[in-house]
């Protein structure tokens, strides 16, 4: 039985994230100034202690947490109701939702105080803000017209990129941001650019519609880029009121019940593979039926009316248990670690440092001479886990440029009978007419593309499941380089002090990993369950994005481009070749497949060892940026602890440090830092016992 959850009661708990992002946003800001005031007054003192990284990474996660908001993706055939659903979600008949609202422009809808609409261009043309009745206006086009443009192979808008819709709504306002793409029965080209945000959003919301239920385009879609890809995926049945209007008797009760019976397994029998994580069945989690029209009707009359009746409060019990809870708290949970992490840090240095001001300068550069050796540990360290992630970049690289040719090179084997699924709609004989004869060709142009794309998702899969591993092993690894390099570093502060300095009580070995290591291992990834993706948010990059921008621009396009020029040609002289007295259309076609077929395989070779290089150079660069951004984090580490104690050494020979005021000013120091972390701690576990 699906719980319920009214819309009132869903924006409670988004407001009540969105004020603990706030209050540890404020928090790791001002633990922001207290170190880097804390490092001015050192500088006069005993030296800073060096602390460039720490301040940085705070700043970001503080940032990151002040412009939280929960990204949706919205994906769906048109005529689905997208903008009908948005409505009644969002609460406002804002998004045009006539019969067919037909646009290429992919829109990002977040919240505003002032109602505006930003359009986004690809051709360094700059941002044009209109008002509503002008972007419903300019960037809509009639069905007649998406339909010619879509036969023509052209883009109603090609030099837009995107749209921003701002409004002041309720729902916006508590971090919700909702990316609306364009249908996915429109253009190969269309399709991709839903792809690209895939990714980067928290869940998506695919849209069905209950009186044409699993089309094969949306299965298509759903096996080549959804399937086995970890994402969050909740399916909304749209319009499941229309289920009771298209019945001979709407008021029999035993026919309702029969047809949505039936319904509902046909549903099921789509969607259930798509529900299961980690051999759980989500599908009571994951899929609703909406009557979004019903629910729009009654929140435009009365914002909080009640949408029983209407499926949309128990998806919004699954959403929000999804983004409010499993989401929330693990965002929230890499703040505290960093938080935490901050804390044994300062903690460390401030241990270290301390007993260090009783030493006259030669005592002290005699003690920094006896580290050396295990600074050197620390270096090797460094140089350990670095060839360890280029010997699996090269081993990587290649396993995956070679899996590409030889699925390319087998693309043959099971041509005729993949391909037939793909073939026109229109009549085969259609091509003889020299009236039809465009169409039949622009449609097979069609056919052959969606072809190629989907093999390419189908073998990028392959890609994504080779990449998952190698970097759950790095994760492994980081972890285990960073024990390794904790030892050496309670061994140099065991040097210098003459005593171990004990962990924080309470604290894990994950708290008191070195920052590196807990960044290499994917701890404060804001991605879903993407370790590389820390390097998303510390170096602008996501594998998975690599990976789908060679497949969505360079391997498609090359591939798509040649290979309709080297096989729809000849396919056009093999057609003829049949006579008009080939009336058998089913015979027709298979001829047609074979000609392809033999055609296609001509020219795959060449594919293969042309798209080789690209592949393996695409896949090397994840590894090159992770292996860059690893190296410098650990270079600027060791970097950091040498210079703090070189700068302990140049403010001894520079003037008498008054010891107890320094250590007095130490304290509070640290002080200061353990009662900001103490406050983050509170809000993380006030947030966790309200979550339950």
């Amino acid at each position: 039985m699906n719980q319920k959850i009214e819309t009132t009661n869903f924006l409670d708990d988004l407001d009540r994230v969105a004020k603990t992002r706030a209050n540890i946003a404020d928090t790791l800001s001002h633990l922001v100034q207290t170190l880097q005031q804390a490092e001015s007054e050192g500088e006069k003192q005993s030296g800073s202690l060096e602390l460039d990284r720490d301040v940085e990474d705070l700043s970001r996660v503080a940032q990151s947490l002040q412009q939280g908001v929960f990204r949706l993706l919205v994906l769906g055939d048109m005529k689905r109701g997208k903008s009908t659903f948005l409505n009644a979600l969002i609460g406002e008949n804002l998004l045009p939702s006539d019969v067919n609202p037909c646009t290429a422009i992919l829109t990002v809808l977040r919240y505003g105080s002032e109602k505006k609409v930003t359009v986004h261009f690809n051709d360094n043309t700059p941002p044009e803000t209109i008002d509503f009745k002008s972007f419903k206006r300019n960037y809509t086009i009639d069905p007649a017209e998406a339909k010619r443009l879509e036969e023509q192979k052209k883009e109603a808008f090609p030099n837009v990129d995107y749209a921003v819709v701002e409004y002041p709504l309720p729902l916006l306002e508590k971090g919700i941001e909702i990316v609306d793409s364009p249908g996915l029965n429109d253009t190969e080209a269309r399709n991709e650019l839903s792809l690209g945000y895939i990714n980067n959003c928290h869940a998506v919301l695919f849209v069905l519609r209950a009186t044409q239920p699993c089309t094969l385009g949306e299965r298509r879609y759903l096996e080549n880029y959804i399937k086995d890809r970890g994402l969050t995926v909740f399916f909304l049945i749209n319009a499941w009121d229309q289920v009771k209007e298209s019945l001979i008797d709407p008021d029999d009760a035993e026919e309702l019940e029969e047809a949505e019976w039936k319904l509902q397994r046909v549903f099921k029998a789509n969607l259930a593979e798509y529900c299961q994580v980690d051999n759980y069945d989500l599908y009571e989690e994951r899929v609703f039926e909406l009557s979004s029209l019903l629910a729009l009707r009654r929140r435009i009359k009365d914002e909080n009316a009640s949408l029983e009746g209407t499926g949309f409060p128990e998806f919004m019990a699954a959403l929000n248990t999804f983004l409010t809870q499993e989401r929330a708290i693990a965002e929230l949970r890499q703040a505290r670690t960093l938080a935490r992490q901050t804390n044994s840090r300062i903690r460390e240095s401030v241990e270290r440092r301390i007993p260090l001001l009783e030493d006259d300068v030669n005592q002290l550069k005699e003690r920094i001479r006896s580290v050396e050796p295990e600074f050197n540990q620390l270096h090797e360290i460094q140089g350990q886990f670095k060839g360890e992630i280029q010997e699996l970049r090269d081993t990587k690289a290649k396993i995956i440029a070679d899996s590409f040719r030889d699925y390319i090179l087998n693309l043959g084997n099971t041509f005729e009978a993949d391909f037939i699924r793909y073939q026109p709609a229109l009549n085969f004989l259609d091509f003889f007419s020299s009236k039809k004869r465009d169409a039949f060709e622009a449609q097979l142009r069609n056919a052959f593309e969606q072809y190629i794309n989907d093999k390419l998702a189908a073998w990028s899969l392959t890609a994504e499941k080779e990449m998952d591993a190698a970097f759950a092993q790095l994760s492994k690894s980081a972890t285990r380089y960073g024990a390794s390099y904790t030892k050496v570093t309670d061994a140099i502060a065991e040097k210098l002090t003459g005593h171990k300095i004990p962990p924080i009580s309470g604290y894990t070995q994950e708290d008191n990993a070195p920052a590196w290591a807990k960044w290499a291992a994917g701890i404060f990834s804001l991605a879903r369950g993407n370790i590389a993706g820390v390097a998303m948010a510390g170096a602008g990059f996501d594998w998975k994005n690599i990976i789908l921008n060679f497949i969505t621009v360079f391997g498609i396009g090359s591939i798509i481009t040649t290979a309709t020029g080297v096989v729809l040609g000849p396919l056009g002289f093999a057609v003829l070749g049949l006579g008009v007295g080939m009336v058998q259309a089913d015979q027709a076609r298979k001829e047609l497949v074979k000609a392809a077929k033999k055609e296609l395989v001509k020219y795959l070779p060449q594919v293969a060892e042309e798209q080789w290089q690209p592949v393996h150079d695409a896949i090397a660069e994840c590894f090159k940026t992770y292996e860059q951004e690893v190296t410098n984090r650990i270079n600027e580490d060791i970097t950091a602890r040498k210079t703090e104690l070189d700068n302990l050494v140049k403010q001894k020979e520079s003037y008498e440090i008054d010891r107890a005021t320094e250590v007095e000013r130490l304290r509070n120091f640290e002080g200061e830092v353990n009662t900001a972390v103490e406050t983050v701690e509170t809000a993380y576990q006030a947030f966790l016992a309200a979550a339950t």
